[in-house]
């Protein structure tokens, strides 16, 4: 099977491109083909065919995982701190303090990533074991994809996935055509050609073919791996001839065999070498507002507790210079060690003891509530499309609070706001319309049709009396043209005795369709010829040349012979396009002019339809330069698509998708500018924009000429301008572009009015119009489309959003968020991009309060204690707090909050404008959301220490006193912070506190103190009334500070001041000493004075190829305030 022939002259002159080499049937040469071992590890050159997408093994996870961890700022800081912990000279407080709630984070972090993994790990599996027909000696094998090698020729059966990129051999159609579904790769549902080189076409089919494919020994080289999906460069060497290859010839990985019983195939390139693979790069990772700005506040705690402790550092330097040296005690303490190097060893306790207010798990808290809102928004019914049985999906994980800030939303029109599902509606045809008569609903008579299968909503019998009586052949020539100039493909097949096509577009099947009803039907193609049906008459038509549709050139051509000899070329397009390449004399241009404002108005589609005579000379001129160069050709097709005659226009209606026009007038009143950005012609688009509600009736339309007097326009600010729509073209857009200023200013300038049409932009105009956004503004931009010419504007915009629309799913692919209709957009934003931000925002602040004022007690404490980092709390209360005694309980808030119902943010969209105005996470609220917790913990700190002052309660008791009033300030917090209640916010309460006590009894018991007294130094509990009084007093203090103070009613203050006057001088007289139960000199103990001091295909054709809280009633409000009074005056 494999010839030991060497290809000595042929390879002398390959070309330099062609350095990779396959040989068929040869599994010995590709079994060489392996780079120098490494040890006991041997590459292949040769990439195997088995997909490995998964990152992990069992000796890997480990040590890879905890590497990815430990790329986190707060991974290494808090490693650092255990680190620190271990030196006992510095250790305030124990290192499993800290070991213990990273651990968790690590380990909950590392079970969510390890789960993603075995889900890949099973997505390979079942793609690797998919089955595949193998040529080995004893015939086609079946073998599952990952035995697939270089070199080896397999057999693809009709509707099977193709498992390597393949030298397409032969197939079982004529000329080895055969069709492909390519969905998977570019995102479109249309088929496309692929055929086989004629050599091998006619050499290789046989029955059976096992007997010539096991015989070929053909040499293919060619490019090395790449990227590039639309192009292949190679060279098939069989029986001393060369032939040339491309990418018409080559069958990617990915695609789906359809309407070909079989086709036989080369591997050229396997596994991550196919071209599909080469493009999997990585995912940009998108991060929001929210997430940068609270990396920042991290970042600022983190450098904030560096010099506080650095402060605290000289403190404690300052008092062993000073105060030291007076009191004998504290000499003897001392050891010796100077102020200097006692002020460094501070500053490292402090380090460690104020570690607790950078959030270690905040972040695994963030990524568990952003999976969850995911969640939520899957679950939502009111997303769910139960016509294709799809619901929302939220593809990205960590943008969720980035759907309530969304200040522009940039939107594709057909098949967005359309439902891309046409209807032929009218026409002109020499000048004629057709189909403007509203009055007549009777359905036309096409019982003599026998290819009519109904669908048809075109009402004017008309038409049809004239085609079949053949009173106007112009009519004749328009159909004729509709039917052979397209890239449609017919089924080989029959379906219940109907036509089955496949179209690149709605627009093509629409106008094949229609054709079809009126008599002149498609019924098959080959790579040269197209066969219809004429009024029962069957004509085959040669195919010379096809000229496909591109956004570049905005139409489409065929030229053909006909069954009569005559060459002729049928173009449509744009109208734009079409009427500037008609003949000078061209008949009926100014009723085809008005036709096309009629339709227009009408919001329908149109397609300009023309035609050229041809002759033999100009054909011939034109095959020889058709060979040249793609800059060449594309400049032949220019000259080709001149001097046509006008032969009518087509007229579609694409429907709005239900609920658009409300949606958009919910969209708006949220303060979202809406920007339509299409490829249809400005009438068109500005008659759907009254339809849809973005363009109001008493609207001006600023166009045209009046965007030459821009810079005055910007500088005037006066109110009319919200009755002011912009509508621009693609040719106006890129002349704005090419002067940045000017871009600048019709930013500007678009911001001040009510919405913005972009007509006749291109797909990459697109995307530089959310670039000229996201540069000028600081508004969260949104991108919204279904087909593969938005996925560049999806990419570029903060938030994409895909449609599963009719055009693929390469948009949806590319996306962000996936929603099955336009309408859905509002609940996404409104309700759930409003709560999530809500709820986010709640969190952080929280989490952030809860943090540092547990913390930053210790800064106060260091006062009372000669800054000698003498922790203030119980060793084993600061991992808990952070795990068990206030986890569950803002996790609730996260998930279940709400400020308001969901039917009232549908209802009341301005309260959209908090998160577009960013109102709950600026500077000045983070700012008093710090500024409150630094004085909670003020409070938590002195309160206790001035109602303990000269008594004989000890450290122990303040301890206690200090974190039960933490716990129970904090919990109070939340309470007061929830708005929407549900049986999971009063759970997680309750147990959090239950934790407590229980935990708290647990470590303070006898038992634990006996065997393990250095980690456990704190035994039993205190009964003292003056302990239960402390702590209600300073929970109650700040419970009312953060209820009253926003009313200012302070003197709710003075009063709670008095009370604790007067209980605290009552309580001086009977100071009992309590029996020691706390061993002192413990090596946790720095000193003894802690108590002492105060984030289109046409080429391939012709080449074969969420109870709300309401406001606290007045009258209550003031019957307090005059108790309160009362009661003072009794004072």
């Amino acid at each position: 099977m494999c010839q030991k022939k060497k290809f000595t002259m042929v390879l002398l002159i390959k070309p330099m491109y062609n350095t990779w080499e396959v040989k068929a049937n040869c599994h010995h040469f590709h079994g060489q083909l392996r780079r120098k071992p490494f040890r006991c590890f041997r590459q292949r050159r040769n990439a195997e065919n088995a997909v490995r997408s998964y990152r992990y093994t069992v000796l890997t996870f480990l040590p890879l995982n905890l590497y990815e961890q430990f790329q986190r700022f707060a991974n290494i800081f808090f490693l650092l701190v255990v680190i620190l912990q271990c030196v006992p000279a510095i250790a305030t407080i124990p290192w499993y303090t800290t070991l213990l709630p990273l651990i968790i984070v690590l380990s909950v972090r590392g079970m969510k990533d390890l789960s993603a993994d075995l889900a890949r790990r099973r997505s390979d599996s079942q793609i690797n074991s998919r089955p595949c027909d193998v040529l080995t000696p004893a015939g086609f094998t079946t073998l599952q994809w990952k035995d697939v090698c270089i070199g080896d020729v397999l057999r693809i059966h009709k509707d099977q996935i193709i498992p390597a990129d393949l030298l397409l051999l032969c197939s079982s159609e004529p000329h080895s055509l055969c069709y492909v579904e390519t969905a998977d790769i570019d995102g479109e549902t249309n088929l496309k050609y692929r055929q086989a080189l004629s050599i091998t076409h006619s050499e290789l089919i046989s029955d059976p073919a096992e007997e010539a494919l096991s015989t070929f020994d053909g040499n293919v080289l060619c490019e090395n791996p790449n990227n590039r999906l639309y192009s292949f460069k190679g060279d098939l060497y069989w029986r001393g001839k060369t032939h040339r290859l491309d990418i018409e010839h080559i069958l990617l990985r990915g695609m789906v065999l359809r309407n070909t019983d079989c086709a036989y195939g080369l591997a050229i390139y396997t596994g991550s070498d196919c071209k599909i693979l080469r493009n999997s790069g990585q995912v940009i990772v998108k991060k929001t507002q929210v997430e940068k700005d609270f990396n920042r506040v991290v970042i600022g705690i983190v450098l904030t507790l560096l010099l506080v402790a650095v402060l605290m550092a000289v403190g404690s330097g300052l008092f062993e210079y000073r105060v030291s040296p007076k009191m004998e005690v504290l000499s003897a303490l001392g050891g010796g060690s100077t102020p200097v190097y006692r002020g460094f060893l501070a500053f490292w306790g402090y380090v460690i003891l104020l570690s607790p207010s950078m959030p270690i798990a905040l972040y695994i808290t963030f990524e568990m509530i952003h999976v969850v809102h995911c969640l939520l928004i899957g679950w939502d019914l009111h997303m769910y499309w139960a016509n294709n049985d799809t619901p929302a999906q939220a593809r990205s994980k960590s943008l969720n609070e980035e759907l309530g800030q969304v200040g522009h939303l940039l939107s594709d029109k057909t098949g967005t706001l359309t439902q891309n599902r046409l209807i032929f509606r009218q026409c002109c045809i020499a000048g004629d319309i057709y189909g403007l008569l509203p009055h007549q609903k009777l359905p036309l008579d096409l019982s003599w049709n026998p290819y009519s299968y109904g669908g048809l909503h075109f009402h004017d019998q008309r038409l049809v009396d004239r085609l079949v009586k053949q009173q106007c052949p112009q009519s004749q020539e328009f159909l004729t043209s509709l039917v052979l100039c397209h890239t449609v493909m017919s089924d080989t097949t029959f379906f219940a005795g109907t036509i089955r096509y496949q179209a690149a577009s709605p627009d093509e099947e629409a106008l094949v369709v229609a054709a079809r009803e009126l008599g002149w039907v498609f019924l098959s193609r080959t790579r040269d010829s197209l066969t219809i049906n004429a009024l029962g008459q069957t004509l085959n038509y040669e195919l010379l040349a096809l000229l496909d549709f591109t956004s570049d050139r905005r139409r489409m051509s065929v030229l053909v012979r006909e069954p009569g000899g005559g060459l002729k070329l049928y173009c449509k397009g744009a109208d734009v396009v079409i009427l500037e390449r008609l003949q000078k004399d061209s008949p009926h241009q100014e009723s085809t002019a008005r036709a096309l404002e009629i339709f227009a108005q009408g919001c329908l589609r149109t397609l300009c339809v023309a035609v050229r005579t041809v002759t033999e000379q100009q054909w011939q001129k034109w095959r020889d330069g058709l060979q040249e160069g793609e800059a060449l050709v594309e400049e032949l097709h220019g000259r080709m698509e001149r001097e046509l005659m006008l032969l009518g226009v087509t007229a579609i209606e694409d429907r709005l998708q239900d609920g658009v026009p409300e949606a958009i007038s919910s969209l708006r009143q949220a303060g979202i500018k809406v920007w339509v950005l299409t490829g249809d012609k400005t009438e068109t688009a500005v008659n759907v924009g009254y339809s849809c509600r973005l363009i109001d009736p008493d609207t001006n339309l600023l166009q045209g000429e009046d965007f030459k007097d821009l810079d005055v326009w910007c500088i005037d600010n006066r109110p009319p301008w919200s009755k002011v729509t912009v509508v621009i073209t693609g040719h106006q857009l890129a002349d704005l572009m090419e002067e940045p200023e000017w871009g600048a200013r019709f930013v500007a300038l678009s911001n001040q009015c009510q919405s913005v049409l972009c007509c006749r932009v291109t797909p990459g105009q697109k995307a530089e119009v959310v670039r000229l956004i996201r540069k000028h503004t600081s508004s969260v931009t949104l991108a919204i489309g279904d087909g593969a010419n938005d996925v560049n504007m999806i990419k570029t915009a903060h938030i994409g959003v895909g449609l599963c629309g009719v055009e693929g799913s390469q948009a949806v692919q590319n996306a962000d968020f996936a929603l099955s209709q336009f309408s859905f957009l509002c609940r996404l934003l409104l309700v759930h991009g409003h709560w999530s931000y809500y709820r986010i925002c709640k969190f952080l602040h929280y989490f952030l309060f809860k943090t540092t004022a547990f913390a930053l007690v210790h800064i106060w404490f260091g006062f009372f204690s000669g800054f000698s980092a003498q922790p203030l709390y119980e060793t084993w209360f600061i991992p808990f707090y952070t795990i068990a005694y206030t986890s569950m309980p803002v996790q609730c808030l996260a998930i279940f909050e709400q400020d308001v119902s969901a039917e009232g943010c549908l209802r009341w969209a301005a309260l959209y404008k908090t998160g577009q105005r960013r109102d709950l996470f600026s500077p000045a609220t983070l700012a008093a959301s710090l500024l409150y917790s630094v004085y909670t913990s003020l409070v938590l700190c002195l309160l206790p220490l001035g109602a303990f002052h000269s008594t004989a309660l000890d450290y122990q008791t303040l301890a206690i006193t200090v974190a039960t009033s933490a716990v129970f300030t904090v919990t109070i917090e939340i309470i007061i912070q929830t708005r929407y209640w549900t049986k999971y916010n009063i759970a997680a309460i309750c147990l959090s506190l239950a934790l407590y006590f229980i935990l708290t009894l647990i470590v303070h018991s006898k038992i634990l103190h006996d065997k393990l007294p250095a980690d456990f130094y704190f035994t039993g509990t205190s009964l003292n009334p003056v302990v239960w009084l402390t702590i209600l007093l300073t929970t109650s203090f700040l419970f009312l500070l953060a209820v009253h103070c926003a009313e200012r009613k302070m003197f709710q203050l003075a009063f709670l001041l008095l009370i604790f006057l007067q209980v605290h001088s009552m309580m001086l007289p009977t100071q009992v000493r309590r029996p020691g139960g706390f061993r002192r000199g413990g090596v946790l103990r720095h000193s003894s004075y802690a108590m002492s001091q105060g984030a289109g295909f046409g080429r391939l054709i012709t080449s074969g190829t969420g109870l709300h809280a309401t406001a606290p009633a007045q009258e209550g409000a003031e019957a307090a305030a005059n108790g309160t009074k009362e009661n003072n005056d009794k004072l």
